[in-house]
């Protein structure tokens, strides 16, 4: 199918799987830690003791001008090495977070296998494919990156350390980028027209 998408994307930070998996295991917290891709985050059904079976429905962005809605259920934890997601709505497919220690180091892998059901992404995918594989990429750089500094502050031992801590990167300004594409698509029908 044109609309399917499998992304690999590997995260080496300093610290315990324990740490990174009880960040990303609260899918409720995603909006404060990870703004720039977490627009809105809302529990549509808990999961049982160990959160399978939880169900999460999410308002998602990247740097393009276009949002995302769609939720997740946890289909499997294994503490300590993985969480499967299957996602449903823009989305459809499943996401597979792997975790290892690596000395005083955690490598964190995910693998997402999606079809876009967005009737802009199903319609533009066969043209437009690697700038929506970009906008994934870019989303998972703003997330490695807003880890980091969320690791960062719950290992902080003072108020006062906290806050030295930057804030994670923010949502994109999509008037930026409009301003943008808007100027290239001139000056590309300007050196056409030119050569005419």
């Amino acid at each position: 199918m044109d609309n399917q998408y499998h992304f690999i994307t590997q995260w080496r930070v300093w610290g315990t799987v324990d740490e990174v998996m009880d960040v990303l295991a609260d899918a409720t917290d995603l909006p404060r830690w990870w703004p720039a891709v977490y627009l809105g985050v809302q529990r549509i059904k808990p999961g049982d003791a160990n959160g399978i079976g939880e169900e999460i429905s999410l308002y998602t962005k990247g740097w393009l001008p276009y949002t995302l809605r769609w939720d997740f259920r946890v289909a499997e934890i294994e503490r300590g090495k993985r969480i499967l997601l299957e996602a449903k709505g823009d989305f459809v497919g499943h996401g597979e977070w792997t975790f290892a220690q690596d000395g005083d180091w955690v490598v964190a892998t995910y693998e997402w296998t999606i079809r876009a059901e967005k009737p802009l992404l199903k319609t533009l995918t066969p043209l437009l494919r690697p700038i929506f594989s970009a906008n994934h990429r870019w989303a998972m750089a703003m997330g490695l990156q807003s880890l980091e500094l969320e690791l960062a502050r719950r290992r902080a031992r003072t108020e006062e350390e906290r806050t030295r801590i930057s804030a994670p990167p923010a949502p994109t300004d999509n008037m930026v980028f409009l301003v943008a594409a808007g100027a290239a698509i001139m000056i590309v029908g300007w050196l056409i027209l030119r050569r005419d």
